[in-house]
């Protein structure tokens, strides 16, 4: 039997000198009972919207043993992507590279100097990344259905390594700490936490850039035209979150635009402008449906 088990404290410190803000780990063991069931609770009522392929794969979703056969433990990390001077209009995520390349060349190297063998997912598989965080001891699941870690807020993205090596020691899921608070609730200008779980139906992130075609009714967007960041800057702990890294911050020509901008922008443009950002995803007719029903001087 091989008794070499990973250097938990090694590994993180070698994650903190890539840039991710927290790092943990857990043994890769299936999700447990009660994350299963709201899941599936979740997926029965139809909040995932149009993302059926959330609704695909979940015996895969619910074990990453499945994922990576032999796994015995996941490494969790969080990379910041609050900008230094935000972008009116886009979500902050979007201001800068797409993180899927970002992270997983940050993944790949923190695998490498690991010594492990295994995968790195950047939500491009069926993993539960959220519960992985919480199960690494990175934060908790806060009302508005993202992370919250401690003084860093839910502005960051979320990796994994899924290796094969047990870990020397293997961090505690950290308790909830929302208590009464609601501000994420009360800050959600379509109500789409108002159920007790994120209903993406009602989620600008989720229809303005997911969403495919016509929307279910008209939308009035105020703060942004492509994502949603008023349940995330509402909470406490937003306050307190680290500047990016420097790969998500907007160029010179991202922080020029004007709403005028905005509303003239061509196919050319647009393309000079997101290369290489995760903005491609709405495409260029979905990103101008969404800005013909921004109006940022509209009032509350």
């Amino acid at each position: 039997m091989n008794s070499v088990y990973l250097n938990s404290n090694d590994i993180k410190a070698k994650a903190l000198r890539l840039g991710f803000s927290a790092c943990g780990m857990a043994r890769a063991l299936p999700l447990d009972a009660e994350a299963q069931t709201h899941f599936g609770r979740w997926i029965a009522t139809g909040a995932h919207a149009g993302m059926d392929y959330m609704a695909r794969h979940t015996p895969l979703r619910m074990d990453p043993s499945l994922l990576v056969p032999g796994a015995r433990t996941v490494i969790s990390v969080a990379l910041p992507y609050r900008p230094a001077h935000p972008v009116e209009g886009l979500a902050w995520y979007a201001h800068g590279k797409d993180y899927h390349m970002v992270m997983k060349e940050r993944l790949q190297q923190l695998l490498q100097l690991a010594g492990a063998t295994g995968r790195c997912f950047v939500d491009t598989a069926p993993m539960a990344e959220k519960y992985w965080a919480w199960q690494c001891g990175l934060g908790w699941q806060g009302r508005h259905s993202q992370l919250v870690i401690p003084g860093q807020g839910s502005t960051f993205f979320l990796g994994e390594l899924v290796v094969m090596e047990e870990a020397d020691h293997y961090d505690v899921p950290m308790a909830n700490r929302c208590g009464s608070c609601h501000r994420c609730v009360d800050a959600c200008p379509s109500h789409a936490l108002d159920s007790g779980w994120l209903d993406a139906r009602r989620c600008l992130s989720y229809l303005t850039i997911e969403h495919r075609g016509p929307w279910p009714e008209p939308l009035h967007l105020k703060e942004a035209f492509y994502g949603c960041d008023q349940c995330s800057l509402a909470c406490p702990h937003a306050s307190h979150a680290p500047c990016g890294d420097a790969a998500f911050q907007p160029s010179e020509a991202l922080l020029s635009m004007t709403p005028s901008d905005w509303h003239s922008l061509t196919e050319e443009q647009y393309r000079l402008l997101f290369k290489g950002s995760a903005v491609k995803r709405a495409k260029y007719d979905g990103l101008m449906r969404n800005i013909r029903a921004w109006n940022p001087s509209a009032g509350g």
